[in-house]
């Protein structure tokens, strides 16, 4: 996807960066990323870097742009994230500054990672952290509802656009939406893409799907990103069982919520822009894997 770059704000927006956070020497787009709008780090005449995120405030995903910039202010010091520094609405933009960290990689989630015991440790401590949710966080049945839509879209396409339809109908008969309501702020999209690990601490970024529900949700929306990582299904299964929240999942509703994030997947790989289908796939083939597990 291409990025808006720094030069592409009205002046009245670098101006009021600047008047914010102080002078910038360069502006460094970050490349990758499937969200919408300008992502750069600034370089600061005082030595800092800053993070820094933008996006007009008509386009679609300004939605998600303005719920980030309500959980950096929301989330509680003790959350590893990046500190939200400033944020505001300039000149029809969107704009928001973080804490930029440096000398960090994306969390390697593959079998044997030395990562991984530190990315479900902090996994388990997001759920202590964050119940209960801080007020104002949107109900996770918001993002759950758009899922349910393109399954449902799925499922009445005709007959063999959906491979293995018969599976993922018994899979959303299971699933009851009361079960995944809560009092926990949820990350709800959590992957290798936004987990960077610096100096030997997970550091959770993009915040932009926070919403309150049930504890154990944001470990089963994990799960099919440790099979994608290659991990088999059973061992995943024993790996989140490190998550005190694990313990406590309804049987039905982990099996309707894998079979919606596939399902979505799938849709994306079939429908969605030419650059994300091979990831969607993959993601897909990982979902189904899961599903497979979990309804035997």
């Amino acid at each position: 996807m291409s990025r808006a770059h720094w030069e592409d704000m009205p002046e009245q927006a670098h101006a009021e960066v600047e008047a914010r956070l102080g002078r910038v020497v360069k502006a460094e787009t970050v490349e990758g990323g499937i969200m919408p709008g300008l992502a750069c780090r600034l370089h600061m005449e005082d030595g800092r870097d800053v993070f820094l995120k933008a996006i007009q405030s008509t386009h679609p995903g300004a939605t998600l742009h303005r719920r980030e910039a309500w959980a950096g202010r929301a989330l509680p010091e003790t959350v590893p994230a990046p500190r939200l520094l400033w944020h505001g609405d300039v000149a029809g933009w969107l704009l928001m500054a973080s804490e930029f960290v440096g000398d960090a990689r994306h969390a390697d989630l593959s079998p044997g990672s030395p990562d991984l015991p530190a990315v479900l440790e902090t996994i388990a401590g997001l759920g202590a952290m964050l119940t209960p949710a801080p007020g104002g966080a949107p109900p996770v049945l918001d993002n759950i509802a758009p899922l349910q839509a393109t399954g449902r879209h799925l499922l009445h396409r005709p007959p063999g656009v959906l491979p293995d339809r018969d599976v993922y109908a018994a899979a959303l008969a299971r699933f009851d939406a009361g079960a995944v309501r809560g009092d926990t702020l949820l990350h709800y999209d959590l992957s290798a893409s936004n987990l960077l690990v610096a100096d030997g601490r997970v550091h959770v970024l993009d915040w932009s799907f926070a919403a309150r529900g049930a504890a154990w949700m944001d470990a089963a929306m994990f799960a099919p990103r440790l099979v994608e990582a290659g991990h088999a299904p059973d061992a995943v299964d024993a790996m989140l069982s490190r998550v005190p929240s694990w313990r406590e999942v309804p049987r039905d509703a982990l099996v309707g919520l894998a079979a919606l994030w596939t399902m979505f997947r799938v849709y994306k790989s079939m429908y969605g822009p030419e650059e994300v289908r091979e990831g969607r796939a993959r993601a897909a083939a990982a979902g189904r894997a899961w599903l497979e597990r979990l309804a035997a």
